[in-house]
């Protein structure tokens, strides 16, 4: 149960990530506003959220002298991409503070990056909060105020990583991984790839039929040239 319970948020955990990675993207671009900024804050508080219960369940479970060994070996590999996951997550969180510093919302003048990108984030926002649609209540100084919040919380973060490499002490390179590396990725693509290898191994047989016609005319063509030289020597001598 416990197991099961660590999966979840783990699933969670990863799911707003990798939501909050898109949106950090954005900041500075053409998609940037001030709804963008506080689907960061929620996105990320989120996160955290979900980081504090990973954590809480993970070290009750390692600590537990009455786990067995399967169990204990399960554990430490979710504990390696529950740690991984807060590496990213804290990678991007500098990143949304440099970005944010660089472009600020309240100053007009400053250009934004273009990159050919439109279209606003509220959709993968409401994905990573689990809600329909967003409701903004921000102020409209948020990217000012949120950057204080943001470098505590890059702090905070940072403690957490620290407490946990204090109280649980599972190397990553003793962990050995249950599938091949993209392992997960084979079974969602398995019917496009099977398709789309039906038709490159038809294109390179057809482009090697090609090659074999090409190369017998080339050959043919010589062999009739050296015939041709032959018999005009012949006949010269």
């Amino acid at each position: 149960m416990v197991k099961e319970e660590c999966k979840a948020l783990l699933d969670a955990l990863s799911k707003v990530t990798a939501c909050y990675r898109h949106m950090v993207l954005t900041i500075g671009g053409t998609s940037d506003s001030q709804n963008l900024r506080e689907e960061l804050k929620k996105t990320r508080q989120k996160a955290q959220e979900l980081a504090v219960a990973n954590r809480n369940k993970l070290t009750t479970a390692l600590r537990d002298k009455t786990v067995s060994k399967e169990d204990k070996a399960e554990f430490e590999r979710l504990w390696v991409l529950f740690s991984t996951c807060m590496e990213i997550l804290e990678i991007d969180m500098r990143r949304a503070l440099e970005l944010g510093q660089e472009f600020p919302l309240n100053v007009p003048k400053k250009p934004l990056i273009q990159t050919g990108m439109s279209g606003g984030t509220s959709g993968v926002a409401a994905r990573a909060m689990s809600v329909q649609n967003m409701k903004y209540e921000a102020d409209n100084n948020i990217d000012v105020v949120d950057l204080k919040d943001l470098e505590n919380e890059i702090n905070q973060v940072g403690e957490m990583m620290y407490e946990m490499e204090m109280k649980v002490n599972v190397p990553q390179w003793t962990v050995e991984a249950k599938q091949d590396p993209g392992a997960e990725l084979k079974s969602t693509i398995s019917v496009g790839a099977s398709s789309i290898g039906m038709i490159e191994v038809e294109e390179n047989k057809s482009f090697c039929d090609i090659n074999k016609v090409l190369a017998g005319i080339i050959f043919t063509a010589v062999l009739l040239i050296a015939i041709i030289l032959a018999v005009c020597v012949a006949k010269l001598s």
